[in-house]
């Protein structure tokens, strides 16, 4: 039981050693050996858990992709309609861009030329934005003119931006100027989008909903 215990933290602190420095340096440029001492183990025990930097690679746009799945789908909401859901996701993955390497790396990887075809963080986002944005149009939501797969397709392209232009994380500032960005953008692809999406919730009238913003 011990050994199992220490072994499961030491498969954590790879992965988180893993996230980061794919989030930092990229998958070329990340090496098993800077991973290793990042995560304060051996090599040889980074070998036991994941035979190679591919593997480490695969685990982390797994388990990025599945957080993104699972906050998307904390956000849904029926009181707030679709858009609102949609805002509410928006904001909660700006949180664990800002927060967690794993999900950080998921996207740095998916848009790595270096990676092939690790898009599952990518895919992930853009089915579930599209979705949502579908359901917004059906229920009047969108603002005429605006389709389902340009909002998926501009959410999608904003959220691999930013991440290239830096990343949540480096810059103190990041969040705060992601928020400002999808609270200027928001309200040109909603029929009613909120005010801002930081604060308190700021309750919004249109197409026959109420839209919470956060």
């Amino acid at each position: 039981m011990v050994q199992q215990a220490r072994a499961a933290r030491t498969r954590q602190a790879l992965i988180r050693a893993a996230a980061e420095a794919f989030a930092h340096d990229g998958y070329a440029r990340a090496s098993l050996p800077a991973i290793s001492g990042r995560a304060g183990v051996s090599a040889g025990a980074l070998h036991f858990h994941f035979p190679s930097k591919d593997a480490l690679a695969r685990e982390i746009e797994g388990a990025a992709a599945c957080s993104v799945r699972e906050l998307a789908e904390c956000a849904r909401s029926a009181e707030s309609g679709a858009a609102g859901t949609l805002v509410a996701a928006i904001r909660r993955l700006v949180t664990a861009l800002a927060a967690d390497p794993v999900v950080r790396a998921g996207f740095v990887l998916s848009a790595d030329p270096a990676r092939g075809d690790g898009t599952a963080v990518l895919d992930t986002w853009h089915d579930w934005v599209r979705d949502t944005a579908r359901q917004a149009h059906e229920a009047g939501e969108l603002r005429a003119g605006v389709s389902p797969e340009g909002v998926a397709t501009v959410v999608v392209a904003a959220t691999v931006g930013f991440e290239r232009l830096g990343g949540p994380g480096r810059d103190p500032e990041s969040e705060e100027r992601m928020l400002e960005f999808w609270t200027c953008l928001l309200p040109r692809l909603t029929a009613a989008a909120p005010a801002r999406m930081a604060g308190e919730p700021v309750a919004v009238q249109g197409a026959g909903n109420s839209m919470a913003g956060l």
